[in-house]
C-alpha cells in the first residue's frame, strides 16, 4: 500500500533534509525538490513509491554524515536527482536512493526484497561493494567489486547508470577528500567510469566526469589550460559570433528550420587532443565548434550541402556517423570548414532525437519505452552482453578488469564482413580481433585472412572501410604469440582461456601418471579403486571431480603420494621408506613440464623434477645447484627418467674458450651447423686480450648428439677449452 505523504504550507513535499550550514556554497538536495521534479513525468503513485524509499533510506542513514558535514541521505537524493534529469523509471530512482543501505547500514538484501521488490533489491545489490577479505590487496578488492558490478549490469543496465550517477556526485564533492585519496578516485574515474559512460553513449555524464577528474588529478594543468582558453575566447569572440551569424543567415535563406548553437571544447578534450597530436593549444583546430539540430535525417544532408557552399570543407575531415553509427549508438554528421582568415570550424549536424541519444545514450531509451524491459535496444548493449563472454574467459577479477579497460578506448575502426555487415573494433585492431568479434569459435580456428581479397598475415592491423574474410581450419588452435598483438579484451580473454584449458589438460595427464606411479607402491592402480572410495576421497579433499584432482596433482597443488595413501586408506608416514617409481619424461608435455633454464637438461642426463605449486614441475639436471634445496624437502621433488625414444630437440649451453682470431665465430658456427644443430643464442666475453669465451645456447637431440658436436669443436686448433654450462 502506498504511503500517505505529509503536507506542508508552501510545498507539497516536506523539506526533511536541512540546509548544509558548514558549506553554504554547496547546493541543497531536498526530497521536496526531487519529488516536485518527478511530478513532471511520473504518475503520482510512482512518486509516492520514490518518497517511501526515501523514508526508508533516511531512517537507515539517520546517524551517518558525509565528510562535508551534511546528513548522508543528501548523497542518495542527489544521485536520484541526476537520474531523474535523465527521466529514468521510478524503480531505478528508488534503487538510487537506497544504493548504499546494504553496504553502509545493517540492512540486508532480503529486507529490501520484502519492503520493495526483488527488482529494486537486485539493483541495490549490484551497486554494493563486497566485504574486503583479509588476504585481499586493494587492487584485488577493487577488481572483484568491479567484476560484481559489471555482471549485475549485464542483467540490468540500470545498475551502471546508478553507479555513474553515484560517481558523478562523489566527483562534484571531491574537494573534502584528502588529496591523495582524491587523486586516486579521479584517476579511477578517468580510466574506467568516464570511458564506460562514453561506451554507453551518455555524453553529458562523460564530459563532466572528465572535467572533474582532470581538475583533481592534474589541477595545475587544468588551471593553466582554463586560463589560456579564457584568453582565446576573448580574442576570438567577435570572430565566432560573426561565423555563427553567417551560418544562421545561409540556413535561413535556404528556409531550413533548425537550431544553431556555438559550443566551446571542454578542457579535458583539448588536453587529450594536445597530447595525442603533440600540438599546442593555439594549433587545435576545433577549439570552438557549432552544432546544428534539425527535424529529420534528410534535412541533415541538405544542411551539410548548404554549409559546404558557404565555406570550403577540409578534405578528409568529413565523417558520416548517421549512415554508420558509432558503437555506442551515436549518430551525427561531422565536417570541418575553412572559415574567415583560414580558421578551421567544426560543425556537427544531427536531429533532435539523435542529440538526445548523444547526450543520454542508452538512458534516452526510458523517455520512450512502454514496457518494463531492462535493456534498451542500442548498439552499446552488444558491448555489455559481450562482457559476459569476457568474464567467463577471464581467470581472476584483476584479469577481467584489465580486459574491460582494453575495450574502453574510444577510437574505433569500421570494417565489413564479406556479407556487408559492419564490425566496430578499437583502433589498432588486428585480423585476429576481427575473427573473435565474429564469434569465439571463429577466432579459435582462424588460420589466415583476406583483406580486400588479398591474403594478409594474422597480425595485420585493420583500417576503416576494409572488407575482411577469415579462413579457418578444423584442427587450428589459438597461438600464444597472438597475445603479443591482439587489442580487444574479448580476444585476449578467449586466447588466455584456451591456453589455460590446454595447460589443465596437460596437467591432468601428468597428474594421472604421477598418481599411478604412487599407487604402484601399494600394488594397485586407479582403475582398481572402488568408485565409492574414490567419491569419499574426492569429497574429503573438496575436489569437484577426478579430473580436477588430477589437474591439481599435475600443477603441484596436491601431493600425489598423499592422494594415493588416502585412496588405499593407508597412513603415508608408514610407507616413507619405500622406494618410489619413476615418471617418464617425453619432452612434449608442453606448459606443465618445464626444463630448468639454469642447467638446461637434455635426454640422457640424470634428472630430477621439482614441484612448483600452480605451475607444474620443472626438470633439472641432478648436478644443478638449484636442486640442493629440493633434496632437503623430499616431499617437494620426484624422480623422473627420460623416455627411450625422443625425437624433440632441447636447448643446452656450452662455454667455449678460443684464441682471438679473425673469422673464429664463423668457424664455430659452421662446425655446429655441420652436426645438424642450430645456435639459439650467442654471447662473447673477451678475457686477456688473446683469448675470448663464447657462451652458446644450441639445440641438440640428446647427450650423444652433444658429444658429437663437442668432439667436432675440439678438432678446431683455435679451440682451447670447451665445457658444458650446468648453472655452476
Amino acid at each position: 500500500m502506498a504511503t500517505a505523504l505529509p503536507k506542508e504550507q508552501g510545498s507539497r513535499w516536506p523539506p526533511v533534509v536541512p540546509e548544509n550550514r558548514k558549506s553554504p556554497a554547496r547546493p541543497r538536495y531536498l526530497i521536496s525538490d526531487l519529488c516536485t521534479y518527478l511530478e513532471s513525468y511520473l504518475p503520482p503513485e510512482q512518486v509516492r513509491e520514490v518518497y517511501r524509499a526515501y523514508l526508508f533510506g533516511a531512517e537507515a542513514h539517520k546517524d551517518q554524515r558525509r565528510l562535508s558535514g551534511e546528513p548522508y541521505i543528501c548523497h542518495p537524493v542527489a544521485v536520484a536527482r541526476i537520474l531523474a534529469e535523465m527521466r529514468l523509471d521510478y524503480r531505478c530512482l528508488m534503487a538510487a536512493i537506497l544504493h548504499d543501505v546494504i553496504e553502509d547500514t545493517p540492512t540486508a538484501k532480503e529486507q529490501l526484497k520484502e519492503e520493495f521488490s526483488e527488482e529494486v533489491a537486485e539493483m541495490v545489490d549490484g551497486v554494493s561493494k563486497l566485504a574486503r577479505l583479509d588476504n585481499q590487496t586493494r587492487t584485488e578488492a577493487q577488481a572483484e567489486n568491479f567484476r560484481k558490478m559489471m555482471l549485475a549490469m549485464t542483467r540490468d543496465i540500470r545498475v551502471i547508470l546508478i553507479k555513474l550517477a553515484d560517481r558523478l556526485h562523489n566527483m562534484r564533492t571531491l574537494d573534502v577528500m584528502r588529496p591523495e585519496k582524491a587523486r586516486r578516485i579521479a584517476r579511477e574515474t578517468l580510466e574506467i567510469y568516464a570511458p564506460i559512460a562514453l561506451r554507453l553513449g551518455i555524453n553529458s555524464i562523460r564530459l563532466e566526469l572528465e572535467e572533474l577528474g582532470m581538475q583533481s588529478y592534474w589541477p595545475w594543468r587544468y588551471r593553466v589550460l582554463d586560463a589560456c582558453v579564457a584568453r582565446l575566447r576573448g580574442h576570438r569572440k567577435e570572430l565566432v559570433n560573426s561565423i555563427e551569424e553567417s551560418i544562421r543567415n545561409r540556413l535561413s535563406q535556404e528556409s531550413f528550420n533548425c537550431e544553431v548553437t556555438g559550443r566551446e571544447k571542454h578542457i579535458y578534450s583539448l588536453y587529450r587532443k594536445m597530447r595525442e597530436k603533440q600540438v599546442s593549444l593555439t594549433e587545435v583546430a576545433d577549439l570552438f565548434a557549432f552544432r546544428i539540430l534539425v527535424d529529420d535525417v534528410d534535412t541533415c544532408y541538405r544542411v551539410l550541402g548548404a554549409l559546404h557552399g558557404l565555406y570550403k570543407p577540409v578534405p578528409g575531415r568529413f565523417k558520416d556517423y548517421i549512415a554508420i553509427p558509432k558503437a555506442n549508438g551515436y549518430q551525427s554528421l561531422h565536417t570541418v570548414l575553412v572559415g574567415p582568415h583560414g580558421h578551421h570550424i567544426e560543425v556537427q549536424i544531427r536531429t533532435h532525437e539523435m542529440h538526445q541519444v548523444a547526450e543520454e545514450g542508452i538512458a534516452a531509451h526510458w523517455h520512450y519505452k512502454t514496457g518494463d524491459e531492462k535493456f534498451p535496444p542500442s548498439a552499446a548493449m552488444e558491448w555489455v552482453r559481450g562482457l559476459l563472454e569476457v568474464q567467463q574467459d577471464s581467470g581472476t577479477s584483476v584479469e577481467f578488469l584489465e580486459h574491460v579497460k582494453v575495450d574502453l578506448f574510444p577510437d574505433e575502426v569500421y570494417v565489413f564482413t564479406p556479407q556487408g555487415e559492419i564490425k566496430v573494433l578499437p583502433k589498432g585492431a588486428t585480423v585476429v580481433d576481427f575473427a573473435y568479434a565474429i564469434h569465439s569459435d571463429v577466432g579459435d580456428c582462424c588460420v589466415a585472412a583476406r583483406v580486400d581479397k588479398h591474403l594478409v598475415p594474422l597480425r595485420t592491423r585493420l583500417r576503416n572501410g576494409q572488407t575482411v574474410e577469415i579462413l579457418t581450419g578444423e584442427e587450428a588452435r589459438p597461438n600464444p604469440a597472438w597475445l603479443d598483438f591482439v587489442v580487444t579484451g574479448k580476444a585476449r580473454a578467449a586466447i588466455r582461456s584456451h591456453l589455460k584449458r590446454l595447460e589443465e589438460d596437460e596437467a591432468a595427464e601428468l597428474g594421472s601418471r604421477m598418481l599411478e606411479r604412487e599407487l604402484e607402491r601399494y600394488g594397485t592402480s586407479l582403475h582398481y579403486i572402488d568408485i565409492d572410495r574414490l567419491d569419499e576421497v574426492l569429497a574429503r579433499l573438496k575436489a569437484d571431480s577426478l579430473w580436477r584432482l588430477l589437474v591439481d596433482i599435475g600443477l603441484g597443488n596436491r601431493m600425489a603420494r598423499l592422494v594415493a595413501a588416502a585412496l588405499v586408506s593407508r597412513d603415508v608416514s608408514t610407507d616413507s621408506g619405500e622406494s618410489a617409481g619413476q615418471i617418464t619424461i617425453r619432452g612434449t608435455e608442453g606448459m606443465v613440464v618445464k626444463f630448468g633454464r639454469c642447467c638446461r637438461p637434455i635426454p640422457g642426463d640424470p634428472v630430477i623434477a621439482l614441484f612448483h605449486p600452480g605451475k607444474g614441475v620443472v626438470v633439472h639436471h641432478q648436478s644443478c645447484p638449484n636442486v640442493v634445496e629440493g633434496h632437503r624437502s623430499p616431499g617437494d621433488w620426484l624422480e623422473v627418467q627420460w623416455e627411450k625414444e625422443i625425437e624433440s630437440e632441447f636447448p643446452t649451453a656450452l662455454d667455449i674458450t678460443v684464441s682471438n682470431k679473425r673469422g673464429m665465430l664463423a668457424t664455430i658456427a659452421s662446425a655446429i651447423a655441420s652436426q645438424g644443430s642450430n645456435i639459439d643464442d650467442i654471447r662473447s666475453e673477451e678475457r686477456d686480450g688473446t683469448t675470448s669465451t663464447l657462451h652458446l645456447v644450441l639445440t641438440v637431440r640428446d647427450r650423444k648428439h652433444l658429444a658429437d658436436i663437442m668432439r667436432r669443436l675440439r678438432a678446431i686448433p683455435e679451440v682451447i677449452r670447451i665445457a658444458r654450462d650446468l648453472g655452476r
